[in-house]
């Protein structure tokens, strides 16, 4: 392996560890209706589970509601019981044709406990970049003790990891304050 290829490696891993942020992020229920809230929600129907997004599509006709429109609608009520079982505490509405979800607007306390796990999920987003830097470090130390590459250039690759390493941090606080400004959005 060479010092570059280490580089790119450790790029694509730190690559991931945003969008896994990203991820955990768009389960945060803010109050404003997102698509994304329900990406995890797994709906038992047809013999097997199934994520709702392959069963029905989801619309935001307001900001603070979410309309599910089965392609199916025998599979109404199993979606209306996924999102109850769900972890996000909605109450859908079955009219028989479409699910309703309406969100309500979080307290103040909540908003406040949200940006809390918001910060938390930020924490560990940049403990998996650093994680990544350390490894990348670690390797390109053994590529040095190995005649693969000299000393100053596990010195230039150090530096260039620690440039990466910034540039995903900062990639993680801009995310932060994206997601605190939209939960505490009235």
């Amino acid at each position: 392996m060479s010092s570059q290829k280490n580089l790119e490696e450790a790029r694509v891993r730190m690559g991931k560890a945003i969008e896994a942020l990203k991820g955990e992020f768009a389960k945060l229920r803010t109050g404003r209706a997102s698509p994304n809230l329900l990406d995890h929600v797994v709906v038992d129907c047809y013999g097997s589970s199934m994520p709702l997004n392959q069963i029905a599509s989801l619309s935001i006709p307001e900001s603070r509601t979410i309309v599910i429109t089965p392609w199916d609608k025998s599979t109404l009520s199993e979606i209306d019981k996924a999102i109850k079982k769900s972890d996000l505490g909605l109450n859908p509405i079955n009219d028989g044709k479409v699910v309703r979800i309406g969100l309500p607007s979080p307290t103040e306390e909540r908003r406040k406990e949200l940006v809390k796990q918001a910060k938390k999920m930020a924490e560990e987003g940049r403990v998996a970049v650093r994680n990544v830097r350390r490894e990348a470090n670690e390797v390109a130390k053994k590529l040095q003790k190995g005649g693969k590459i000299s000393e100053d250039e596990l010195r230039k690759g150090e530096v260039e990891i620690q440039k990466l390493t910034d540039q995903f941090t900062s990639q993680v606080d801009q995310l932060l304050t994206h997601k605190e400004k939209e939960i505490m959005e009235i």
